[in-house]
């Protein structure tokens, strides 16, 4: 039994996929704005985010996080693969990938809407992927999901 899903983007959605690869990771593509009023633009009023940590951070939190950040505009030199798109709502999308920061990889959940004019981030997480020997007598929902 595999303990990976098999994650295939409906034929429908390659469009909307497509869309949305070229906006992730968030916040870190320069051609969508590096200014606050460009953060803003894009994420709905009601954004929040978990960390990889598992903290929970407030849109306004983000928002503080990144002004900061433009002092330091480096390129980041990421890795991203294995997206996956999900309509979840009419003009709602989860997407879902991998991104690979040297030696730290993350899985990242993004939930989008379509919106007039372009696409509002609703809500992002990242969650840091543990070697798969970390895995080892881990009980998911009663049973032992030994890899």
């Amino acid at each position: 039994m595999a303990m990976e899903p098999v994650l295939v983007t409906a034929p429908e959605l390659q469009r909307v996929l497509e869309e949305l690869r070229m906006r992730e990771p968030i916040f870190h593509k320069r051609q969508f704005g590096t200014e606050r009023k460009d953060f803003e633009a894009m994420t709905a009023d009601e954004f929040w985010e978990v960390g990889a940590s598992g903290r929970r951070y407030s849109r306004e939190f983000v928002l503080n996080t990144l002004d900061s950040r433009v002092a330091d505009p480096s390129e980041d030199q990421w890795q991203t693969h294995d997206f996956h798109c999900l309509e979840i709502a009419q003009d709602n999308f989860l997407l879902t990938y991998t991104l690979s920061q040297g030696n730290r990889q993350t899985r990242r959940s993004t939930i989008w809407r379509r919106v007039p004019g372009g696409w509002k981030i609703l809500f992002h997480q990242g969650t840091l992927v543990e070697s798969q020997g970390s895995w080892e007598g881990v009980n998911m929902g009663g049973t032992d999901a030994r890899p």
